[in-house]
């Protein structure tokens, strides 16, 4: 497990400025650690802040010599490719990393511990492989129903529409305020920032429902409880929304879309449908015919960054004004308004 002293590189060779490169960008922008460098040949002498918006100081680095002469302690692989597979032109980088004394992240679906245990050094060395459950959940009950605190469920369109990303500056925002929050990670990047949370993507499918539940009420003292998105109901390829709903009994829904997307990133042939009508589906899905909690969707974070400043604004001032739902990009303008909303719900 990671402590929240030791110093951190995180690899994303040719990905800082693609999709496959969110679990890096997620660590950059959200991880308390200290972290020396980010490793990307292509761009090294180059600073993160030149690919997203963040305040500390982040170098881009050539390799991993150079983050273990910087003070690196953990190599986090910050590279989510398609099916969470380990390519094998991976593997050299992992050994070397291994070999020089690095502590790793892993948060794919191949496990890097069964193959590597026999050449870490115990004791001084560990591999953290974000995927692999913690517990066996029992079958969920709806308990957390019973609860009489404020669970915020987020929802996208689509996968990597930023449901984290909303979730953490949401969070974030609250604790600045004061309120006593907490966040259900549900994901390997949420996991990795919290030090805790339950990967979703890796439990049965009859055991996914309980793993929320148990989270959600090991947080029950929680004002408000922040959980975690994933996938969507409109996406072929996702199962995980249903399981967030039952498990949670959310009080409320934030939706998360992207500006420069009319359909799936893939399959392009699925179109995004009307918001509002997609509001009312998640919102009736959630209560079953008030069956579980009442659910509204309070708020929609949408990410903007491919927009100018001002078309962003424009866009943002056009999707509150056809849905009716306070809109932000949590990244530019915040969530404050969110916050109010929910605050005052």
């Amino acid at each position: 497990m990671l402590k929240s002293n030791e110093r951190v590189t995180v690899y994303m060779e040719g990905h800082i400025d693609s999709d496959y490169g969110k679990m890096g960008t997620g660590v950059v922008r959200y991880l308390k650690n200290p972290i020396v460098g980010v490793i990307d040949k292509t761009h090294a002498g180059k600073s993160m802040k030149d690919f997203i918006d963040i305040e500390r100081e982040i170098p881009i680095i050539e390799n991993v010599n150079r983050a273990i002469s910087l003070g690196a302690e953990v190599l986090v692989i910050g590279i989510a490719p398609s099916g969470g597979r380990i390519p094998d032109s991976w593997k050299p980088i992992i050994e070397e990393s291994i070999k020089s004394g690095l502590s790793i992240v892993n948060g794919l679906h191949d496990l890097l511990l069964p193959e590597w245990r026999n050449i870490i050094n115990r004791g001084k060395q560990w591999i953290w492989d974000v995927r692999v459950p913690q517990f066996t959940p029992t079958i969920a009950t709806a308990r957390a129903s019973s609860l009489s605190n404020k669970r915020v469920l987020f929802i996208g369109t689509d996968m990597a529409v930023g449901k984290m990303t909303s979730g953490l500056e949401l969070y974030e925002d609250l604790l600045q305020r004061r309120v006593k929050v907490g966040f259900i990670a549900t994901g390997q990047i949420g996991i990795t920032i919290m030090g805790r949370g339950i990967p979703l993507d890796a439990f049965k499918t009859d055991h996914a429902c309980g793993a929320v539940e148990q989270m959600v009420m090991e947080d029950a003292d929680k004002e408000i409880l922040i959980v975690e998105g994933q996938g969507s109901l409109l996406h072929p390829g996702s199962s995980a929304t249903l399981p967030l709903m039952r498990g949670s009994c959310p009080t409320h829904l934030i939706l998360c879309i992207r500006a420069d997307k009319m359909t799936l990133r893939s399959p392009k042939n699925i179109i995004i449908p009307d918001l509002k009508k997609f509001i009312a589906l998640n919102e009736d899905l959630a209560t079953v015919v008030g069956t579980y909690p009442r659910a509204k969707v309070i708020g929609i974070c949408a990410n903007t960054s491919m927009l100018s400043k001002e078309n962003a604004k424009n866009f943002i001032y056009s999707i509150s004004e056809k849905t009716g739902v306070e809109t932000t990009d949590p990244v530019r303008f915040g969530v404050s308004g969110i916050s109010n909303l929910l605050l005052k719900a």
